[in-house]
């Protein structure tokens, strides 16, 4: 896989702080959300790049790999364990092996197999070149961490409000996972192992989902407020009155104040979208009030309004 520079896919300078970052993620997820460039045959990709520099950017851990390592960011913890064994092993005399742990596995590592650098043949392997070898001392075939897999799942936007299970198939196998309620629009989230196997006892790559939340004929989301337009007679605007207000969980009866003016907004607290993993905890609920100005009016209903407008 071509290496891919996330800074220049979010646009963000390598020194962005994570404001910057996430700014520019949201800018760039918008503008190339597929929903929105269904003309477009590159938007698809171009979204998948989006998120997956974000999932990486947006993490200082891993983007501190992402800086030091660059596309080999992934093999930082193998890399960094073998380059502490080998300088321990520089300190007590340069012996001809030494032997490093990554996640409980050990690994050999030697000098004078041709290898100018002094890193192991595993060390290589990450890298490209070479092979690994056991504590036996025997040689073994090439150890291979599975590949990585990405799926879309799409969601509704009720969907997303409400934590549940949803089953779907990747690489041939059938998954159950729990969807948190508050789950975002081009959010993604790991399932560990979940993606090709590895060879030779190496581990399984991982599975990474990319939530798309399909656009709601009722609402408008942003972070976790929701925003809804509701119409109101001119009547009720001018003498006041109640209307019914729909809700992500059900209607509710709102008052209308007399004299209420085109556009006004009332925000009603907490009813809004759920907070990702904080459960009990709410956005809010903006409503926008547009005014119906009749357009059909009777002569006495012309009348009476010509006596309003002179009195």
């Amino acid at each position: 896989m071509a290496f891919i520079d996330y800074y220049k896919v979010l646009g963000v300078e390598r020194n962005a702080t994570q404001d910057d970052i996430k700014k520019a993620y949201r800018k760039m997820a918008r503008k190339y959300h597929p929903d929105l460039n269904k003309d477009d045959p590159n938007a698809k990709d171009k979204f998948q790049e989006i998120n997956e520099a974000n999932e990486v950017l947006s993490d200082p851990e891993k983007r501190k790999k992402y800086d030091e390592y660059g596309e080999h960011w992934k093999h930082a913890d193998e890399f960094k364990a073998e380059r502490e064994a080998y300088q321990r092993a520089q300190e007590r005399g340069g012996q001809s092996a030494y032997w490093y742990s990554v996640n409980g596995d050990d690994f050999m590592g030697g000098f004078g197999r041709g290898n100018a650098s002094g890193f192991s043949d595993f060390f290589e392997q990450l890298f490209g070149h070479g092979a690994s070898a056991g504590r036996s001392g025997r040689s073994y075939n090439m150890m291979s961490r599975g590949g990585d897999i990405e799926a879309q799942m799409s969601l509704s936007l009720r969907d997303a409000a409400v934590t549940h299970k949803q089953t779907f198939s990747v690489n041939g196998e059938n998954l159950r996972i729990t969807i948190p309620a508050g789950i975002a629009d081009g959010q993604m989230i790991k399932l560990k192992g979940h993606g090709e196997k590895g060879s030779n006892g190496a581990p399984d790559g991982d599975l990474y989902i990319t939530f798309q939340i399909a656009p709601d004929p009722n609402f408008k989301r942003e972070g976790d407020d929701l925003f809804t337009d509701v119409d109101i007679d001119l009547y009720t605007a001018v003498l006041g009155g109640t209307v019914n207000v729909k809700t992500i969980d059900g209607m509710v009866k709102l008052k209308v104040n007399p004299g209420t003016q085109n556009d006004t907004k009332v925000r009603l607290r907490g009813k809004g979208f759920p907070v990702y993993k904080k459960e009990g905890t709410f956005g809010d609920l903006i409503v926008t009030y547009h005014v119906d100005i009749p357009t059909s009016l009777s002569e006495k209903q012309k009348e009476l309004f010509t006596q309003l407008k002179n009195s």
